[in-house]
């Protein structure tokens, strides 16, 4: 987003009441030389880019501080200040004594607000304490929902504006006018753990998760979870789904036009967007209506920004400063736009439900709704012992051989609990 597309929005933004003064005093022009602060990241190009661009921003109205993007990271002899992480690179900071500086804490000796939504049960606790409070700020959050190239669904007789894709087996009917147009994939899927066992557990009130002794262990192996991964069999038997090896593949057959229907993370919105390839719809996923309270509410997860500890009083006062900068509402609804990630406050929330910004943030709306679809419950709240790297990728390997035909539903699914759980 340029300097013009963003001044531009700016004044979208004021019209609607939502741009807010910044929280800090201003600048002093006898201060010292800046205070360099390093933040570190792995994010994907675009993603990346959008970084950049907040950063420059950051950087035009900030005297006293500067943000430096750096290669280094978390292991090295000294931290950046900052970090966004995920994954296995998240799981590893945490693990051991604390390397963090809690985010709350340290915005509240910063004298900065902290101007974000309380965090949700369906978010994942990774950046939350056990009183609600953010240790980090979930920069990066998602859901999986539906894209939809609405050129093929047009080729096949299906209007893109109203698709009979409510339920599973809408899709399925939706999916063989596809197969009958000649669509040669006409459905793929971006991380089946995630999606098949994760969140279309929460969305259908299904528990992943029991309690064993004082702790709880995967359980996502019930009769909800066998089903759907059974018919997910057939429809790749059906050759109506097709699943693509590497995290990234399917998402990319269907920004080239080779798949008609993905489901994958909100946040991949902008990425569809920006290839221009596909005439992109993206609507929520479908549900069982014989499963009682269906739907109810997905998962949102993703990176999130981390502040090392044993840093300065002045550098952790800079990095507040830069925390609540990209809090701003006006760099909320920019850093929504170019990466498709959920808003992290009200002013955010807002902005993607406004109609001035157009289709910009269609991802959001459906994404916000799925989220909030219905109040979460103890069984459709996020599951940190499901949600991590590790088990992710058991699931996913299970899986597979169902893919190859080599394992049933139930044996890939019961494997992978007893995986899960360390047996």
């Amino acid at each position: 987003m340029n300097q013009k597309s963003f001044t531009r929005l700016s004044a979208l933004l004021a019209s609607l009441g939502l741009v807010a003064s910044p929280a800090w005093a201003a600048n002093d022009p006898k201060a010292a030389a800046p205070q360099q602060i390093e933040i570190s990241h792995q994010l994907p190009l675009a993603k990346a880019e959008a970084l950049k661009e907040l950063v420059d921003r950051f950087n035009a109205q900030s005297k006293d501080a500067q943000i430096v993007i750096s290669k280094s990271d978390w292991r090295g002899a000294t931290a950046p200040h900052l970090m966004i992480l995920e994954g296995d690179e998240e799981e590893g900071f945490l693990a051991g004594k604390p390397r963090f500086k809690p985010l709350y804490s340290m915005m509240k000796e910063a004298g900065v607000p902290l101007q974000t939504l309380r965090p949700p049960a369906m978010m994942t606790r990774t950046p939350v304490d056990s009183k609600g409070q953010l240790l980090a700020l979930p920069v990066g959050l998602s859901t999986p929902v539906l894209f939809l190239n609405r050129d093929a669904l047009r080729k096949a007789g299906v209007n893109p504006d109203k698709p009979e894709i409510g339920t599973w087996f809408d899709l399925q009917n939706t999916l063989g006018r596809l197969s009958d147009a000649g669509q040669q994939c006409p459905y793929t899927v971006s991380e089946p753990g995630r999606v098949m066992v994760e969140n279309l557990s929460a969305w259908h009130n299904e528990p992943v998760a029991a309690a064993r002794g004082k702790t709880m262990a995967p359980s996502f192996n019930g009769m909800f979870q066998v089903k759907h991964v059974a018919m997910m069999a057939s429809w790749q038997r059906a050759r109506y789904l097709h699943v693509f090896g590497g995290k990234t593949e399917a998402e990319e057959r269907f920004a080239a036009g080779e798949c008609a229907v993905i489901a994958a993370p909100s946040a991949s919105w902008a990425d569809f967007r920006a290839k221009g390839k596909v005439d992109v719809g993206v609507a929520r996923l479908p549900y069982y209506d014989d499963f009682p309270g269906a739907p109810q509410n997905t998962l949102a997860d993703g990176p999130a920004l981390w502040a090392s500890a044993g840093k300065k009083p002045a550098e952790y006062k800079a990095m507040a400063r830069f925390v609540g900068f990209w809090l701003q509402p006006e760099n909320q609804v920019a850093w929504q736009r170019q990466t498709g990630y959920l808003p992290l406050n009200r002013a955010g929330l807002l902005a993607s439900q406004s109609e001035l910004l157009g289709q910009d943030l269609d991802n959001i709306r459906v994404a916000v709704a799925q989220l909030s679809n219905k109040p979460a419950t103890a069984d459709s709240s996020a599951q940190p012992v499901v949600q991590r790297e590790k088990v992710r990728r058991i699931l996913d390997e299970e899986l597979a051989g169902v893919w190859a035909d080599r394992k049933a539903a139930k044996e890939a699914l019961d494997n992978a609990v007893a995986r899960a759980s360390g047996g």
